[in-house]
């Protein structure tokens, strides 16, 4: 019968003691002209069985008391990671189970790293966002208190002023209590049927005079003679075409065009697609477009505006709805954002 590994040095040890013993102990006897070989044999066997249950019992013992304290020792494993039953003699298995649980926890230490990491920027990024229209708000009140007030154009303009910096700050938070409740499950949709052609029109129809400013063209990538059904939250929905098209004039060309097309790909899925000829998207800036106030322009002007939430927010609709979102983009020819919806009845 052949012991498992795990119980090899105890045996080995045991046999070479038992063996030792029982000689010396045949020799004792011989020289007392009473050698008895079934004496001798029962006290072997009872000899063997007596050490092999000793030291195995103590070197699991010493084993695990000594990769408890290693555990406790640097801070990487935790104590209920290593259950008893599983400290073995076989040292072999013993250091592939202990790299086993390093590399586990490496891993959840580099993780924790990287959340880590997201976390100081993401902190940073809501502190720069909030601080801006904060400091803003701030300074009109203080000039008015300081004396402004009395002055009645004066101190209209700064309460407008004001005003619109209060205003950023609410949109702010109100995205940030949308991604909160996407996140969390708390966004109950409203899903029905609706024609998605009439929505987006309606939506070109809000923005005609935003895209004039560039003399952006809002269109269709061709005629659309029969109406499209789409089941999903209206308007959550319009709310994810109204940040792609925004996002899409923000950095789009001058004299550019952006477009929206949709395409059947299921029997029960279409494909929306929001296509531009504007900046482009750097390939090191594509994996981390949709996080929360991550900005391609790392420049800090500001000069187009925005939370840096919109992307996220449509990531979290779109994802809401149990369909996928895509992004495809080459610097400098331009972008294009799609993402799927339940086809209606």
């Amino acid at each position: 019968m052949k012991l498992p590994k795990k119980y090899n040095f105890a045996a080995t040890t045991a046999l070479f003691i038992s063996t030792s013993a029982s000689l010396a102990m045949g020799v004792f006897l011989y020289f007392l002209q009473t050698t008895s070989f079934v004496y001798l044999l029962l006290f072997f066997i009872a000899l063997f069985l007596l050490t092999f249950f000793i030291l195995q019992y103590r070197v699991e013992k010493f084993i695990y008391l000594r990769i408890k304290k290693i555990y406790k020792d640097v801070r990487i494993l935790s104590e209920k990671d290593f259950a008893q039953p599983s400290v073995t003699t076989d040292m072999e298995v013993l250091t592939r189970e202990v790299e086993n649980y390093v590399n586990v926890k490496k891993l959840e230490i580099e993780t924790l790293n990287v959340r880590e990491n997201y976390r100081k920027e993401f902190m940073g990024n809501i502190s720069h966002e909030l601080k801006t229209p904060l400091f803003t708000v701030q300074s009109y009140i203080l000039t008015l208190l300081d004396g402004a007030m009395k002055d009645k154009k004066v101190r209209k303009e700064y309460l407008r002023r004001a005003s619109k910096g209060v205003e950023r700050l609410t949109y702010i938070v109100k995205e940030l209590d949308m991604i909160a409740k996407l996140e969390g499950g708390g966004l109950v949709l409203n899903k029905e049927n609706f024609n998605i052609l009439e929505l987006i029109q309606n939506i070109f129809d809000l923005l005609e005079m935003k895209a004039a400013k560039k003399n952006i063209s809002l269109v269709f990538d061709r005629e659309y003679l029969e109406e499209i059904t789409v089941r999903a939250d209206r308007e959550r929905i319009e709310q994810v075409i109204t940040n792609l098209i925004v996002n899409s004039l923000k950095y789009g060309k001058q004299d550019g065009t952006t477009e929206i097309g949709i395409e059947e790909i299921l029997k029960n899925k279409v494909l929306i697609r929001v296509t531009d000829n504007g900046e482009g998207i750097l390939k090191e800036n594509m994996p981390r477009i949709f996080e929360r106030f991550y900005r391609v322009d790392k420049s800090g002007s500001r000069k187009e505006g925005g939370s840096g939430l919109g992307l996220s927010i449509v990531k979290h609709i779109v994802e809401a709805h149990n369909q996928k979102i895509y992004v495809e983009s080459q610097f400098g020819i331009g972008s294009e954002f799609s993402f799927t919806l339940e086809k209606g009845k």
